[in-house]
């Protein structure tokens, strides 16, 4: 399988264990991690049986003012920020990701926050036939799941896990 990390970490793979599938024929990627495992299927021309986006970063719905403010406040203080991202991942667990920290680039950010799901491209993926399986926790506090839920339920088979926070446990 091969797998695509979230922004700023590296290892996490394991918190989705439970998710994963150990086949060469599988894809997946965590938050910023999913919207690269989809852009790899998208363009890649190797069979893909299964795509699983664990907690897609979804910031498409977002004013453009959010953007700017969440791109000023890394550049001001990476450190802090870093900080704060990992601890709203880790809600609602009490789980320490600071062992998973690899710091994210401030274009790595902005490619994650100006990412545009494109349903026609989803759509494709599934037409070559990808099953997408998307996984959202109710109680996200990195990307709007209620919104992400209404678009990916659309395109994808999708799971809204209730209690569940970015990284897919409470």
């Amino acid at each position: 399988m091969r797998y695509f990390n979230g922004f700023s970490l590296h290892g996490e793979e394991h918190f989705f264990n439970a998710y994963l599938i150990p086949s060469d024929l599988c894809v997946a990627g965590f938050s910023y991690g999913a919207q690269q495992a989809f852009e790899y299927v998208y363009n890649t021309t190797r069979r893909v049986d299964r795509l699983l986006l664990l907690s897609p970063a979804f910031f498409q719905t977002q004013k453009p003012s959010f953007i700017r403010t969440q791109l000023r406040y890394f550049q001001n203080g990476q450190e802090a920020y870093v900080k704060q991202f990992l601890a709203n991942a880790a809600y609602p667990s009490q789980c320490d990701l600071s062992a998973y920290l690899k710091a994210g680039t401030p274009e790595e950010l902005e490619a994650l926050l100006t990412y545009k799901w494109d349903a026609e491209k989803i759509k494709e993926v599934v037409e070559r036939g990808t099953t997408i399986e998307v996984f959202l926790g109710s109680e996200d506090r990195i990307i709007d799941a209620a919104a992400a839920l209404e678009f990916f339920s659309a395109n994808t088979v999708t799971y809204f896990i209730k209690g569940a926070g970015h990284l897919l446990i409470d």
